[in-house]
């Protein structure tokens, strides 16, 4: 059959490779599986009850949920009659509710528990257009999901046949509001034929079938595990989600994944802990670990090192490194990383220890994927993050080095805001990206920083933030950092600590560990955190070394204002939190 709508990914994993356990999540401390079978037959339901309630095609309807199967279900119930889907972070603020439930024009809504009934309860007081609100967990005063499964119940499903055949694949499939790190979010509308086309370009390079398994863990509400839910109904991959982002651990030995996809924040914890472990061991044990990471971290896709290397490197997977892959299930194949720029050094470790990291680059507005770093090694170059995926256009723009795109996954525009969309779709249909980048070798994009993030100095030179932040990141103290300097005559730097990383130092150097706060102040960490930062100056221009730095004794969330939903610094507002700190190093 042909896939042009989302909504045919169902079927076509139940006429193809139909699964005992397509969806699965802990319940109870034991594994709920969902057959194929299942999942179209409640997306059945949950469509005949939207129905019932008065709902049809382009009405909007909002999933405020961690992940779970319960958002699989609805979602593609939403999709068979027409209406569209919102969803949103289950971290953003009461306000942030209320403007895109309104913004939206949102009819009914579906939120997993007590504490988001509430909240949202409150966002949409005083607001007209909401028909109900439903609980997925069974919450005191709220309506229950199963009432929408039970006005389905009984229904004729054939008369969801016309339905489903009247969705276009230019129709709008989801409006995804980005959080952005300035003023209110803006409703990016994708279409069935963006997320499709992204499946279909991505579908033939990943390395996975319909006999493995994936732990999910990204939140669905953002485009990247979306995208990534419909390739694996595509390929009939069955999805188990992890519990909580605490319990990933736990969940990859029990569920012994072949794929999942992550954001770097979270491969950087991974590697700390694991050189934390190596940091505790003594004698000929410590040796040997080092010596295996010190191999790993000179690793490269592109580049036999000779038969001595590869002999050594066999030897230290066997050591070493096999301890590493059980720590993630063991059956790992394949890691896509994306969201966020990926520390090279982690991509050469992870690749040395035989599991292969895909990392890719896109937004919420190209559904998202522009280009990905292959499976096979020579289509993989460390550092870029990899060749345009097929159908995909990538230029640079010559006046700047913006990276533009042109293609099927390029959005509708930005939901009520056509002044908005015509800013960054351009006469020609090049999308802007507000990314500076470059093609290495005329074929792998290489993304070196945000246009609107990088700043002058007062001598006139111009000072990219995000690549030195990831320098500095690279050390196992530091958790957080944020570049300054705009108008000043030299950079500096506002830096969180690992604040685990710095237990483990200071108890190395018989330091004694008094609270975060009192750290951040003490001479020895200082002393410590400049050597740290004197390392990364080596690797930098002389215009672009910080000369400053001041500790932060708190960790920037997405709960302060001072990270968004998928982790990105909100320079604002952690200027506006720190402006006395900023202020004390010029």
């Amino acid at each position: 059959m042909d896939i042009t709508r989302a909504l045919d990914l169902l079927p076509h994993q139940l006429q193809n490779f139909p699964q005992p356990d397509c969806l699965a999540a802990k319940v109870n401390g034991t594994w709920q599986k969902y057959s194929t079978q299942d999942v179209q037959d409640y997306a059945n339901k949950v469509s005949l009850g939207l129905l019932k309630m008065g709902l049809g095609k382009g009405d909007k309807v909002a999933i405020i949920s961690f992940n779970r199967p319960e958002w699989v279900l609805v979602d593609f119930g939403i999709q068979q009659i027409g209406a569209i889907s919102v969803p949103l972070y289950p971290t953003i603020t009461t306000e942030d509710y209320r403007f895109i439930l309104n913004d939206a024009e949102v009819k009914a809504i579906f939120v997993a528990d007590n504490s988001l009934y509430n909240r949202v309860v409150a966002a949409t007081e005083g607001m007209e257009g909401i028909k109900e609100i439903y609980t997925f967990d069974d919450v005191k005063g709220a309506r229950p999901w199963t009432e929408v499964l039970d006005m389905g119940t009984g229904s004729d499903v054939q008369q969801l046949e016309p339905l489903k055949a009247a969705v276009q694949p230019d129709d709008i499939l989801t409006i995804i509001y980005t959080s952005g790190t300035t003023g209110n979010p803006k409703g990016v509308m994708l279409t069935h034929s963006n997320l499709v086309s992204n499946v279909t370009s991505i579908f033939p390079i990943v390395p996975v079938n319909h006999t493995h398994r994936a732990l999910s863990f990204l939140p669905l509400c953002h485009v990247f595990e979306r995208m990534l839910l419909y390739l694996y109904f595509r390929i009939g991959v069955s999805i188990y989600y992890a519990e909580s982002i605490e319990k990933v651990a736990d969940n990859l030995k029990e569920v012994k994944p072949h794929i999942f996809t992550t954001v770097p924040r979270l491969l950087e914890k991974v590697y700390d802990r694991i050189v934390a472990t190596g940091m505790e061991l003594t004698g000929v044990k410590r040796r040997l670990f080092f010596w295996a990471l010190e191999l790993g971290l000179k690793y490269d896709t592109q580049k036999d090192q000779g038969w001595l290397y590869n002999q050594q490197l066999a030897l230290a997977n066997k050591l070493i490194f096999s301890k590493w892959r059980e720590a993630l299930g063991g059956n790992i194949i394949a890691i896509v990383s994306g969201g966020a720029a990926l520390q090279p050094r982690l991509a050469r470790v992870f690749w040395a220890a035989n599991m292969r990291i895909m990392e890719g680059y896109g937004l919420t507005e190209t559904s998202p994927v522009i280009a990905v770093n292959r499976f096979e090694p020579e289509n993989n170059v460390i550092g870029t993050v990899g060749p345009a995926i097929d159908g995909v256009e990538v230029k640079i723009a010559v006046e700047d080095g913006e990276v533009l795109t042109r293609g099927p996954h390029v959005m509708k525009g930005y939901y009520n805001k056509p002044d908005l969309t015509s800013e960054v779709i351009d006469k020609d249909g090049w999308f802007h990206t507000g990314d500076i980048g470059t093609l290495v070798d005329g074929k792998y994009l290489k993304i070196t920083d945000r246009k609107k993030e990088i700043f002058k100095t007062s001598g006139g030179k111009y000072v990219a933030p995000q690549p030195i932040e990831n320098k500095l990141k690279e050390s196992v103290v530091i958790e957080q950092a944020m570049v300054v300097g705009s108008g000043q005559k030299y950079a500096a730097a506002l830096i969180v600590p690992a604040f685990l990383g710095l237990q483990d130092w200071c108890s190395h150097k018989g330091i004694k560990y008094s609270s975060d706060e009192e750290m951040v102040s003490h001479p020895e960490v200082l002393e410590k955190y400049k050597r740290e930062v004197e390392k990364t100056n080596e690797s930098l221009a002389q215009f672009e070394t910080i000369k400053k730095f001041k500790l932060v004794p708190k960790m920037w969330t997405v709960e302060s204002g001072e990270l968004t939903p998928t982790l990105k610094v909100k320079r604002k507002a952690i200027t506006e939190n720190h402006q006395n700190l900023i202020d004390s190093m010029f």
